[in-house]
């Protein structure tokens, strides 16, 4: 006899798992390697000093130097926080809860999970968050 009831997925396998976790490494180290030029990006500007330029250029250098910091300040900011998202996403995998929507309970896709794999809503879920805003 057939079973009629087809079983509901509530988690990912650990062989997917083990593929977004090597998906995740990946971006992880990616994102540690963009946010070390940004932090260096960030720090040359102050060695860049501009003692032997015109003063009108200088004041012009200097408000530009400024606008690079804070753009590459929070780059930067923006970064650690994807490296803090994809270090929990890891925390997730190995708590084998990876891939849960946390709104509705259910499996976020597989091909959502490869293009933003520190996602935590499905896409249900981000498209009622985003309406009901």
């Amino acid at each position: 006899m057939e079973e009629s009831t087809k079983k509901v997925k509530t988690r990912y396998s650990d062989e997917d798992l083990q593929e977004f976790k090597k998906i995740i490494l990946e971006k992880l180290e990616k994102a540690r390697k963009d946010l070390e030029l940004l932090t260096e990006a960030y720090t040359s500007i102050n060695e860049n000093d501009t003692n032997d330029t015109a003063h009108s250029f200088k004041v012009m250098e200097e408000g530009s130097q400024v606008l690079s910091k804070e753009e590459n300040s929070r780059l930067a900011a923006r970064q650690m926080k994807f490296i803090r998202d994809l270090e929990n996403a890891l925390i997730r995998i190995e708590n084998k809860t990876y891939g849960i929507c946390r709104v509705t309970g259910k499996l976020i896709s597989k091909e959502r999970l490869r293009s933003v794999p520190h996602a935590t809503l499905s896409i249900e879920a981000k498209l009622n968050q985003s309406s009901s805003k």
